[in-house]
């Protein structure tokens, strides 16, 4: 899957939000909340964040790309 970052978002936190929390309301993916940590090196240690934390949230532009796809979505014949 090819990811481009094509904007960002401002976020200020809820009282016990978590960057897999973040990455789950934004992307449906928990694990793709190092997008959200690399934006936001400052609180790359903060493991429950306080209420009222400004965050910038990447927009994510996610296409699958032939190579990234298994092959009976690719058309291929064995």
């Amino acid at each position: 899957m090819k990811v481009e970052i094509v904007g960002y978002n401002d976020y200020v936190t809820e009282e016990g939000d978590t960057f897999d929390i973040l990455a789950l309301k934004n992307y449906n993916n928990e694990q793709m909340s190092s997008y959200i940590i690399l934006e936001n090196l400052d609180y790359a240690d903060t493991l429950i964040f306080e209420q009222g934390i400004p965050l910038s949230i990447p927009v994510l532009n996610m296409t699958e790309t032939p190579e990234s796809l298994p092959p009976w979505r690719r058309g291929e014949t064995g």
